[in-house]
């Protein structure tokens, strides 16, 4: 895989990511690849019990959006002053009526 990162901004609970990938590649085999490969880095220099959540949300962003939601992750900390990652990441599902199951979003 030969993605580009665009922004990767990194909280204790989640990570948001936006990338530029070819259409080639699966949302699976992309975050099995980054999964992978970080988890691998971190056990190794940081926390060597680390580990993944089984789940994931994945979205894909028009290219007249990637500066609006470059600044919406670069600015996750004060997103999260007023709502939880959990709180703002079901009421984005809601919003956009994406179906969920409480019990697979939060392993």
């Amino acid at each position: 895989m030969h993605g580009t990162s665009l922004i990767i901004d990194g909280k204790p609970d989640h990570v948001h990511m936006l990338i530029g990938e070819r259409p080639v590649h699966s949302a699976a085999q992309i975050v099995r690849v980054v999964k992978t490969n970080s988890s691998r880095w971190m056990r190794e220099n940081h926390s060597p019990k680390f580990v993944w959540l089984t789940g994931y949300g994945v979205f894909s962003v028009s290219e007249s959006s990637i500066r609006a939601v470059s600044a919406y992750s670069a600015d996750q900390q004060e997103h999260h002053k007023k709502h939880s990652f959990q709180e703002e990441f079901v009421a984005f599902l809601k919003r956009n009526h994406i179906e969920y199951d409480d019990r697979y979003i939060w392993d």
